[in-house]
């Protein structure tokens, strides 16, 4: 489906004939038990905790920035992509965005609450437009020009260079379930104190890489391993959690299965009474191992494609449903003319500002 910038579609027609499902299903999890989205969410949620009045302050800025300004809910462009993915991979489609200062337009004409981009990218405009959008320093990356090919999170940045080019929040990837992941758990949890510290708002990318989880389907996207991933990021003080759509279940059973190996632990309620097959519950059950969503959860929905309109309001549908905080849609956005790539984000946030989008 490639996109017209001409009569605006409803989101009913974006969902096809997955709308009704979607719209109306109601989630086996009661939203009572969760912590939802509001206007109010920095003082309601984050008020009575160790966070100071400096990290309240650049929540709040977060939160009160772009087209979902004091709504609770969250539209980032994350660009960090040429690093993970090389740069040739990432910006071939459009080289207007090897230049930094495409990327902050994209996020300004896309009414975005903030940019989460390399040190490199920020460090070359944050000049210019420190005080006009939130900026997101991502700390770590994952590079792929060592041979062979390895997955790592290192470090490419320190939070006090953040906090010198005005940032109000720093990000992070772990890579849970890796090799690795002890460590980068350990100098995340560092940095991250360190930004609270001096008053900056932190998001965790709570990734799974494990070649054990492939196995019959790609359990790195399975809702109860990411649920986890999600729990040990809110344990050091991840103010928002990033997470990837989930599209199954019981990835703790099938890696199992597959190694003849006791794995994790878990719980036959999380699959019969706290999640089913539906997009909402798998995605819910990620919202309540957020703190019951205190940490609000925001989603993305994979690679850029022909479907991405289509694929981008389903999945803000979901996330909203769900009782998510958002989307941060990257290659999306950018991989195409400035134009498509505003409509995009429009449309993502024209779900969230959808009073007929109600949570499940």
């Amino acid at each position: 489906m490639t996109a017209t910038l001409s009569a605006p579609q409803s989101i009913q027609s974006w969902l096809g004939e997955e709308a009704e499902n979607l719209l109306t299903y109601q989630a086996k999890v009661s939203k009572q038990l969760l912590h939802l989205p509001g206007p109010d969410w920095v003082e309601r949620i984050f008020v009575n905790s160790d966070r100071s009045p400096q990290v309240l302050r650049s929540l709040q800025q977060l939160y009160s920035t772009g087209r979902l300004a004091n709504t609770g809910y969250l539209s980032i462009l994350p660009v960090d992509q040429g690093i993970e993915h090389s740069a040739a991979a990432s910006f071939a489609p459009n080289p207007a965005y090897f230049d930094p200062e495409n990327i902050i337009k994209l996020a300004l004409e896309g009414g975005c609450n903030a940019v989460a981009t390399t040190l490199g990218v920020l460090g070359m405009v944050s000049r210019k437009y420190a005080h006009r959008i939130p900026l997101i320093v991502k700390l770590n990356h994952n590079e792929l020009l060592s041979y062979p090919n390895q997955s790592d999170q290192v470090m490419f940045a320190d939070v006090e260079q953040a906090w010198n080019l005005g940032t109000l929040a720093v990000g992070a990837t772990i890579y849970f379930g890796s090799e690795n992941s002890t460590r980068q758990i350990q100098e995340v949890s560092r940095a991250f104190a360190h930004a609270h510290k001096l008053g900056m708002a932190t998001i965790l990318w709570c990734y799974l890489r494990n070649n054990a989880f492939k196995q019959d389907q790609d359990y790195h996207l399975a809702a109860d391993l990411t649920g986890q991933a999600n729990h040990l990021g809110v344990t050091i003080e991840a103010d928002i959690i990033k997470q990837k759509l989930p599209e199954c279940n019981n990835g703790y059973g099938a890696v199992a299965k597959a190694t003849g190996n006791k794995y994790g632990r878990t719980n036959e309620r999380v699959y019969s009474q706290l999640s089913s097959d539906h997009p909402i519950d798998l995605t819910r059950y990620q919202v309540l191992n957020c703190y019951a969503g205190r940490a609000g959860l925001i989603n993305s929905g994979g690679a850029s494609g022909k479907n991405d309109f289509a694929e981008a309001v389903r999945t803000a549908v979901i996330n909203k449903r769900a009782g998510g905080c958002g989307l941060i849609s990257g290659r999306k956005t950018f991989q195409r003319p400035l134009e498509e790539g505003v409509k995009l984000f429009h449309m993502i946030q024209d779900v969230y500002l959808s009073e007929e989008v109600t949570i499940a």
